[in-house]
């Protein structure tokens, strides 16, 4: 973490999300790169961290981040390659049966380094047909023009460039949700 750009903003509100998760009960996962050869997650985040997939590929897809989020979904086997979502939805090729559609359409995304494993998640997960929001002051690159061009690339691919108390708002919904008060401190504590 030390050698990605503004790396305290972004464990801060990586944390603030992963907190907000938490109090409110939505799914978490924890991804590594190697963690053998990488290290583990960060202290800040492990006490939310407790489901991790450790992994090898830049796209988490490809190492069965599918089957943790939604095990009902088909195996990631797609051929790598360009996004089908960035065809209009007329011009691609009817299929015979729509799959059931899924409860959990929406994926939060949030981590380093933006422009390698972040983005080609991302990427791995507009191809399942999956809406993905990215939090962008929750992630990051070692480079700033590296973060930025993936944050370009993102949003250029039908990616939603979110903050983390865009987030917390969002799932929250309303000032009269129960959980309301314990989140707004999480999001006053984690103001920078």
């Amino acid at each position: 973490m030390p050698a990605i750009h503004e790396h305290a903003r972004v464990l801060h509100k990586a944390a603030l999300l992963a907190g907000v998760a938490k109090v409110l009960d939505v799914p978490t996962w924890a991804t590594t790169q190697s963690s053998e050869k990488l290290g583990a997650v960060v202290p800040e985040l492990g006490a939310v961290a407790n489901r991790v997939l450790d992994k090898w590929s830049f796209d988490a897809c490809q190492d069965g981040l599918l089957d943790r989020l939604m095990p009902a979904a088909p195996a990631h086997d797609a051929p790598r390659g360009g996004n089908a979502r960035s065809m209009p939805k007329h011009l691609r090729q009817a299929k015979e049966a729509e799959p059931a559609p899924n409860p959990r359409q929406t994926i939060v995304l949030a981590g380093v380094e933006a422009h390698v494993c972040l983005l080609q998640t991302a990427l791995g997960l507009l191809e399942q047909e999956l809406d993905v929001w990215v939090v962008s002051d929750a992630s990051g690159s070692r480079r700033e023009r590296d973060c930025d061009a993936a944050f370009d690339r993102l949003a250029g691919n039908g990616v939603e460039l979110v903050s983390a108390e865009m987030v917390a708002f969002e799932w929250l919904g309303a000032a009269d949700h129960p959980q309301f008060e314990q989140v707004l401190a999480l999001i006053k504590r984690h103001t920078v």
